[in-house]
């Protein structure tokens, strides 16, 4: 492990879990990747022991942020009439939270996008008059209209590419599906808003989309989750605000290099979510790609690497990846700075207990990923009328949930299907389940826990 840093830049360490002993004939190389970040702020990943949102830039400081409010105010959003009443004071807690000096917009979307506040095509800075305009401009929005989100993002985008700062971050609530758009246009704008900000989406009420809610925060690397109860909004508003404002450091890579005849089968983050990152690989010759993973503060996040080397004897061994943080240079004339890096090894030997061994993290993370798949395959099939393969695939789910001691996502498993035998997967489907408690469960089946101490 090696570690680099600089004064305005949090502290980044990379370590990798693995069992770098193969078989003779052996290929395959697995490695989990930590990836631990401190000098920030708090984020949304997992947290650090006694990390604390920072109130405000320090002396000196310069902003570094800017943050886009996007609230649905689309028809639907008057049904019933708290449900905008909620969203109004959700985004207010949301930018009472914002530090002083954070550049930030209001934007009010439906089947199109409005900047109103502060409503001149730019971003306002955060001070205690500029709050207090944006929350009087809050208390004049009303629900009227369609659902274009495409238009919203789009818009958002404009904002911050304007503003000077290292993070630019969006938070989108809707309430409804996107049937004012074709699903093209909301991919075209997601492609074009990748990599050029964060984006966490959240659905409130049970008549949204999941995977449309869901495949957003994906393709802006952020989070996704559900406000079943427009009633939560101002609390989860506010701890989403606060996450963005521990952001530090952007546009954080993933570098893997690997030497000739190692072929990568597949790169992904696994905690505090399943995001699969392969096929968003960037070139960085010579035999190197960058993955994203967006922005940073006081956190740690694991990673899944994947690879296969070509095969070898007996007591050799080679260099399988290596994998390094990496922050572009802001002008793109220079070279990126490395903020830390990790090996990743292969050994053949003929010591069968040696080479059988699974990686305890390798294994719990392997089981991860599948968990998230088959909670999704579960759900899809109930939703088809496949009862029996809901039923096996759900049941799996179960077993691993339970045995990773995943208790978040077993208790969400617990809404959905009666569990006879948590062990061996043995479970019935609830005959009625709650809207609410199936979108939850399928919005949070990402969601993962670390390997048991």
């Amino acid at each position: 492990m090696a570690n680099f840093s600089k004064s305005n830049v949090p502290q980044f360490s990379v370590d990798v879990y693995q069992n770098e002993f193969l078989p003779e004939g052996g290929r395959e190389v697995n490695g989990i990747v930590t990836v631990t970040s401190t000098g920030g702020g708090t984020t949304g990943g997992i947290p650090l022991p006694g990390a604390a949102a920072a109130p405000g830039y320090g002396p000196g400081q310069a902003p570094s942020a800017a943050v886009v409010l996007m609230v649905d105010c689309s028809g639907s959003m008057d049904y019933p009439p708290t449900k905008m009443r909620n969203a109004r004071d959700a985004t207010a807690a949301a930018i009472d939270t914002l530090r002083k000096g954070t550049r930030f917009s209001v934007v009010a979307g439906t089947h199109v996008a409005k900047d109103v506040y502060p409503g001149n095509g730019q971003l306002a800075v955060a001070d205690a008059r500029t709050k207090a305009q944006a929350k009087e401009a809050l208390r004049k929005l009303s629900a009227g209209g369609g659902t274009a989100i495409g238009t919203w993002l789009r818009l958002t985008d404009r904002l911050l590419g304007a503003a000077d700062v290292d993070i630019r971050h969006g938070i989108l609530l809707t309430d409804g599906r996107n049937e004012h758009e074709a699903p093209e246009d909301l991919r075209a704008a997601l492609d074009s808003c990748a990599g050029r900000f964060t984006c966490d989406a959240r659905g409130v009420g049970t008549d949204w989309e999941v995977k449309e809610v869901t495949s957003i925060a994906s393709a802006l690397l952020g989070t996704a989750d559900i406000v079943a109860d427009p009633a939560g909004l101002a609390a989860d508003f506010t701890q989403m605000m606060e996450n963005a404002m521990g952001k530090e450091v952007a546009d954080v890579a993933l570098r893997l290099w690997t030497p000739v005849g190692v072929e990568i089968r597949f790169v992904k983050q696994v905690a505090p979510t399943v995001e699969d990152l392969t096929g968003r690989r960037t070139e960085a010759p010579p035999r190197a790609g960058d993955y994203p993973t967006g922005s940073w503060g006081d956190e740690s996040r694991d990673y899944h690497v994947c690879v296969l080397v070509p095969e070898a004897g007996i007591g050799q061994e080679m260099l399988a990846a290596r994998v390094s943080l990496i922050l572009p240079d802001p002008s793109g004339a220079g070279a990126p700075q490395v903020l830390s890096q990790g090996l990743v090894r292969a050994v053949w030997t003929d010591d069968m207990v040696a080479s059988t061994s699974i990686n305890p993290q390798v294994a719990h993370y392997t089981g991860q990923a599948e968990l998230a798949q088959v909670i999704q395959q579960g759900l899809d099939a109930r939703k088809s009328g496949d009862f029996d393969g809901a039923t096996a695939k759900l049941g799996r789910a179960v077993q691993l949930a339970s045995a990773s001691g995943n208790q978040d996502t077993a208790k969400l498993l617990s809404k959905v299907v009666d569990v006879v035998d948590a062990a061996t997967g043995t479970v019935r489907l609830k005959a009625k389940v709650a809207e609410a408690d199936e979108m939850t469960l399928e919005t949070r089946s990402t969601k993962t826990v670390r390997v048991k101490k």
